[in-house]
């Protein structure tokens, strides 16, 4: 019986480009694999589209980089468009493939990280190493990423702000306290601002007198912004003076770090 060789036996696969490089720390967890939709960076859609119309490139043009050059088989036009307008982001091999085909670095595409998941891809770390710096059990901290629910102590948190190289706001987001956060500030804005002190100077361990002086500044800030009176008979005064004060609320926790940032004395 005639028996193949084993380079018969074996598919052939085409080289793979520089770019294709392995990942820096290979999956280490079933909870962890690489192709996973869940698994994607933070992407800039604007500048991809940017990138591609500067190099005079029409989304077939990626598609077909992508194909022939990185392997890609699946991706085409559609999906490229499907990018560039934030319907969906790719993961991480597509966007390495995506700078490749567009000739930039993969750190031009990546955008502001959001979630736990986005800052540990965006600092290139594994999910264990994170896991490790916070003293926590990997499935455990795998769960936290998977349902967007930071459940750590305070050390805990300390330490993943570290290990992340976290900025206050960014902290508060990942641990799932913005949402406090801006029921607390838009309280603080519409009653009574000293009984809101206590209770954001705990939520974030910032100095008391830093925050009496920002909740107040804040508070005389939106109510000017909606003690408008009726100076004209159809009541454009009022309506954009509730314009107003409706956009600050909007803002109202980007309102609060450019004032609690701000160069102080203290």
């Amino acid at each position: 019986m005639h028996r193949r060789s084993a380079n018969e036996r074996q598919p052939q696969h085409p080289p793979r480009h520089p770019l294709q490089h392995a990942p820096r720390h290979p999956p280490r967890h079933p909870l962890e694999q690489p192709d996973s939709p869940a698994l994607t960076p933070p992407f800039n859609a604007p500048t991809a589209r940017k990138l591609r119309i500067a190099l005079g490139m029409g989304p077939e043009h990626v598609a077909y980089g992508m194909r022939s050059s990185y392997g890609l088989p699946y991706v085409t036009p559609d999906l490229v468009a499907a990018w560039e307008h934030g319907a969906i982001a790719p993961t991480s091999p597509e966007l390495t493939a995506l700078a490749g085909a567009l000739w930039c670095s993969p750190d031009e595409l990546i955008g502001a990280p959001r979630t736990l998941r986005e800052h540990r891809m965006a600092r290139g770390l594994a999910a264990e190493d994170v896991a490790h710096a916070v003293g926590l059990e990997l499935s455990t901290y795998l769960r936290m990423e998977e349902t967007d629910e930071w459940r750590g102590t305070d050390r805990q948190s300390a330490a993943l702000a570290d290990v992340l190289d976290l900025s206050m706001p960014d902290l508060i987001t990942v641990t799932g306290r913005e949402a406090k956060l801006t029921e607390l500030l838009h309280s603080a804005v519409t009653t009574r601002w000293q009984a809101h002190v206590r209770p954001t100077a705990k939520l974030l361990s910032l100095d008391r007198r830093l925050l009496e002086d920002v909740l107040q500044e804040m508070h005389t800030d939106y109510q000017g912004r909606t003690a408008a009176t009726l100076t004209w008979a159809d009541g454009t005064a009022a309506a954009d003076s509730g314009d107003s004060g409706r956009a600050y609320l909007d803002r109202i926790v980007d309102h609060f770090w450019s004032l609690i940032q701000r160069p102080t004395t203290y």
